[in-house]
């Protein structure tokens, strides 16, 4: 069964119409009880002409179509009011079509005049129109009339605010050409005089016979068909009687409670009728539901139906059950140096004698001697991040309960900074780090991208090994994610067979102008390479030089193949990059290498005896030049022992 997400209300309270669709039908129940009983809408006996209807629930029944208009002019399919109640008009079928003397297979919108004491009917067509219908009887008879002598395309109908106007505004134009015409209609002269009680009649609300509405009987009234007087707001609208006694139908499921088919309310899967709230006390009493509560905004009486009534019971006297621990929030994340407000809920449990303890999990703890105390909530500061675990206990005479959350206190990330070597060897590991900004954040995720790679490695630490397989220039980028925080740092790293290093130092008078930003590191690298290409003549191409964070102020030097093949031996090849490296140190040695920062403030470039990363030969068979070489010396080493040994004999 679906219901349509339109339903009316008709006016009346607890009256409202909604359709539903059953078995592939649309059908049209009303309900007399604001939803509690739902049933299908009789239809009329006759038709306005006086033919006989036959129409047998369940087969047959009235329906309505419930869609208003999207257009501000026009009525739509169903309308009602307020001030009229009783009243709606809408586009009806049964298994047969129902056709007023009015419609007669056309459509029409209608608007409410005099508050609702009349209504006017204007026809919906693409063609010129120069009447309108005006009915005082709710709509059973319809009067002709012409509201203009030429025909006029209606574009839509204006009314006055509220429907108590007795002017309305039909705009349009007589031709596809012409500009907008307003016709402007004036009732006034038809209703000439105020209304009096002789001008009205009474009808009475009721449920197929049942004149109890919501417990209440409603008597309404309406003006007479043949009076022409104008009504004023809220004029005699509406008389009620006695309240009536409650019967079952005034009844519906309370909280926790599902209806059966039996019409019953039982309780739910989820739902335990016998819990008792905390507030109740060892010794007093309590109002326990049977799973019915009256309807909201009905009047009844109250009956003799016992088992609708509020029981009273005993509060027991039982052990702490249902213990809950959440932040106001909902969340489990807490800012560092904020107050975080933990809430604590007791289900079952006699809150007056059962003392509550919040452990903070950071070294702090308090007590409270009934549950009624802390309502508002507990409210802790945190001074270091981490993960702390929460503890609260529910303790009495007959027993205990204990809890736990676990609570990831953070502050916010500032900044991420990724270090890596500008140059590796390919085919070997290289260790990839980050900084963050502060140091201690707390829990964080570390997303790793590696050049165009769509999937990131995930790690929960700011370092990995990562082994690049190709020659070439590769990007590396890091994400960190910190509570709702995510930054990112990327970096360009360089990879080659092989290629020779020197960490180089600066004059002192520089450190005091490391801002210690990544620009001006990147500004500082190119300015000393571009001095070491102009002093030694080599080609810049093979020179990266990469300005370290940190204090002093460092660098490192990386001397690399050139771009385009060469021939000869890895040897060679070894042998040609240490000439250029013998070139390099020989000029720094000799304070060759140096820049003027801003005038008056020279910087010098030295070599350091530090070389993280000597001439490199990734290749299994063949022999490092340096290992050669300290092989070598080795040799000469032992020999010299040896001899002095044996001319000390």
């Amino acid at each position: 069964m679906l219901i349509q997400p339109y339903s009316l209300d008709t006016g009346i309270k607890g009256v409202f119409l909604s359709n539903k669709v059953v078995e592939n039908e649309v059908k049209t129940f009303i309900t007399y009880n604001k939803g509690r009983d739902w049933r299908l809408l009789h239809a009329p006996t006759t038709d306005l002409s006086g033919t006989r209807l036959y129409c047998v629930q369940p087969y047959c029944s009235l329906h309505l179509h419930l869609h208003v208009s999207d257009n501000p002019y026009t009525s739509g399919n169903i309308v009602s009011k307020e001030s009229a109640p009783g009243i709606i008009v809408a586009s009806v079928y049964m298994n047969v079509m129902y056709i007023s003397d009015l419609c007669e297979n056309e459509e029409y919108s209608i608007l409410f005049l005099n508050q609702g004491g009349a209504l006017v009917a204007i026809r919906h067509t693409p063609l010129p129109i120069r009447h309108i219908w005006l009915s005082f009887d709710e709509g059973r008879h319809w009067n002709k009339f012409s509201f203009t002598s030429s025909p006029l395309y209606v574009d839509g109908v204006l009314g006055e605010p509220g429907e108590d106007t007795l002017i309305m505004t039909i705009f349009g134009h007589f031709s596809h050409r012409s500009e907008w015409q307003l016709v402007k209609i004036d009732f006034r002269p038809i209703f000439n005089r105020r209304c009096t009680t002789d001008d009205y009649q009474t009808w009475q609300l009721h449920n197929d016979g049942k004149v109890c509405i919501m417990g209440v009987k409603r008597i309404f009234q309406n003006l007479k068909p043949d009076a022409r007087c104008v009504k004023t707001k809220d004029q005699y609208i509406s008389q009620m009687s006695d309240s009536c006694p409650c019967t079952e139908a005034d009844f519906e499921c309370d909280f926790g409670f599902e209806r059966q088919s039996d019409g019953g309310c039982t309780a739910a899967f989820w739902f335990v009728p016998s819990s008792v709230s905390r507030d109740c006390t060892t010794g007093d009493s309590f109002l326990n539901t049977t799973g019915y509560r009256k309807a909201l905004s009905n009047n009844c009486t109250a009956g003799t139906l016992g088992k609708y009534r509020l029981r009273r019971q005993r509060c027991p006297h039982q052990a702490p059950r249902g213990l809950q621990l959440v932040t106001s929030e909902g969340t489990l994340t807490a800012t560092l140096g904020d107050n975080v407000t933990l809430l604590v809920f007791l289900e079952e449990g006699d809150g007056s004698t059962t003392s509550i303890t919040v452990d903070f999990g950071d070294g702090t703890a308090i007590s409270y001697a009934n549950i009624s105390s802390i309502e508002d909530g507990v409210k802790h500061t945190y001074s270091k991040v981490g993960i702390y675990q929460v503890a609260a206990m529910a303790l009495n005479s007959l027993g205990s309960e204990r809890v736990l959350l676990y609570l990831h206190v953070t502050c916010t990330l500032e900044q991420v900074q990724l270090s890596a070597p500008s140059v590796v060897v390919r085919n070997k590991a290289v260790d990839l780090s980050t900084v963050l900004k502060p140091r201690y954040v707390g829990t964080v995720t570390y997303y790793w991208w590696f050049n165009n790679h769509t999937e990131p490695v995930v790690t929960l630490v700011g370092g990995m090994s990562f082994t690049f397989y190709k020659e070439g220039t590769h990007t590396v980028t890091v994400q960190v994610s910190a509570g709702n925080t995510v930054l990112q740092d990327k970096i360009t790293v360089a990879v080659y067979e092989y290629f020779r290093s020197h960490v180089l130092a600066f004059s002192s008078n520089l450190d005091a102008f490391n801002p210690a930003v990544a620009e001006w590191r990147q500004d500082i690298s190119r300015v000393v390479k571009d001095s070491m290409v102009q002093v030694t003549g080599i080609n810049g191409e093979q020179l990266l030089v990469s300005v370290l964070p940190g204090l002093p102020t460092a660098a490192e030097l990386f001397i690399i193949p050139e771009k385009r093949p060469t021939e000869g031996t890895m040897n060679r090849k070894g042998t040609h990059l240490e000439q250029l490296s013998q070139v390099l140190l020989s000029a720094l040695n000799q304070d060759l290498i140096q820049f003027t920062l801003r005038p008056g403030v020279q910087v010098n470039v030295y070599p350091t005896r530090l070389s993280p990363a000597p001439l490199v030969d990734t290749s299994e068979s063949g022999h490092n030049g340096a290992a050669v070489i300290m092989l070598v010396s080795v040799v000469f080493v032992g020999l010299a022992v040896f001899v002095i040994f044996k001319f000390k004999r």
